[in-house]
């Protein structure tokens, strides 16, 4: 496991601009730290630091925070190439797309959230194991994603292939929210989904046929992390340092102040997007998200293998091109 606490990233430019006289202290008025994330459970951190405006609190009055929600990878990729954004919460696919994509100028600062998957299918389905899937159709939120990789991974792991790899499982990109309603009509037998869909799913009648930590490495892959720009976290470290010391600071409250914490960050989610989840929805989904700072350096790799030899990425990055410096 690779650890991204704190202070990883922040100190070693501290400790070199001090040596060399060129402070990099961040006090301009106009200055602000634009963060990128998702209105999703996955991006706990995020939802609470705004919720409860830690982080403005942190930096002070003379650096600006900007919140920014996307609904997918791709777009919050792009505004990163558009200098829109300087951290960003996102899943580990997309991390690792815009670090080669960038030539290691978006990199992986911490970890934020594993595991928080499901695989499940529509009662009738005759489904009962991912071998099953042969002749089946399967829905992912988006191809590419998390989500998706670790679907191509279960397949290969029982003999099968996507017939865009000229086997028989149909692998079809459905957005969330739609998939209830598109596994009612039996357009899809299955659903490989991040939570709180699983969990909502369940509770609308699909069946469980592998939970989080039976999808990929026992639960513990990366399905959330934080990156920042190289340039940002070069001119900015101070900033970095104090978001970073939030972010662990709001990792720590979700892991021991669940009930109250939860209820803050489903607020969030109802102020920005006019909807929550019930109380019982948002606390059995959290049971199979694990909320740290740690980013699984196992998963992140294979992630990029996978990502290389279905062509999604052009090469594989090095550990030196993909994580910021001072990691752990």
């Amino acid at each position: 496991m690779r650890k991204h606490f704190i202070y990883f990233a922040a100190v070693i430019f501290l400790a070199v601009m001090g040596m060399t006289g060129c402070g990099n202290k961040s006090n301009s008025q106009d200055l602000q730290v634009r963060i990128g994330y998702f209105n999703n459970i996955t991006h706990a951190q995020a939802l609470l630091m705004k919720a409860d405006g830690s982080l403005e609190e942190a930096l002070g009055e003379d650096i600006g925070v900007k919140w920014k929600a996307f609904n997918a990878g791709p777009a919050e990729v792009e505004a990163f190439f558009a200098d829109e954004i300087d951290i960003g919460y996102i899943g580990p696919v997309p991390a690792i797309t815009a670090n080669v994509k960038s030539e290691g100028d978006v990199q992986v600062l911490a970890g934020a959230a594993k595991g928080g998957s499901v695989l499940v299918v529509r009662e009738g389905s005759g489904v009962a194991s991912v071998e099953d899937l042969s002749g089946k159709t399967v829905a992912i939120p988006q191809i590419g994603n998390t989500q998706h990789l670790c679907l191509l991974s279960l397949l290969k792991e029982n003999g099968l292939k996507p017939v865009t790899s000229g086997g028989d499982v149909v692998v079809s990109a459905v957005v969330n929210a739609d998939v209830a309603n598109i596994m009612g009509r039996g357009d899809i037998d299955a659903a490989l989904v991040p939570e709180p869909w699983g969990t909502t799913l369940l509770r609308s009648g699909a069946q469980l046929i592998l939970d989080y930590n039976e999808i990929y490495l026992n639960g513990m892959y990366d399905v959330a992390v934080v990156v920042v720009r190289k340039d940002f976290l070069e001119k900015h470290s101070d900033i970095v340092e104090i978001f970073l010391e939030q972010h662990h600071r709001a990792t720590e409250s979700i892991n021991t102040n669940s009930d109250e914490v939860l209820q803050r960050i489903n607020k969030e989610l109802l102020d920005e997007t006019g909807k929550s989840l019930s109380d019982d929805v948002i606390k059995e989904a959290f049971e199979r998200i694990v909320v740290s700072t740690e980013v699984n350096e196992e998963s992140m790799e294979r992630f990029a293998e996978i990502s290389f030899d279905e062509g999604i990425i052009r090469k594989t990055p090095g550990k030196e091109q993909l994580y910021a410096a001072g990691a752990e």
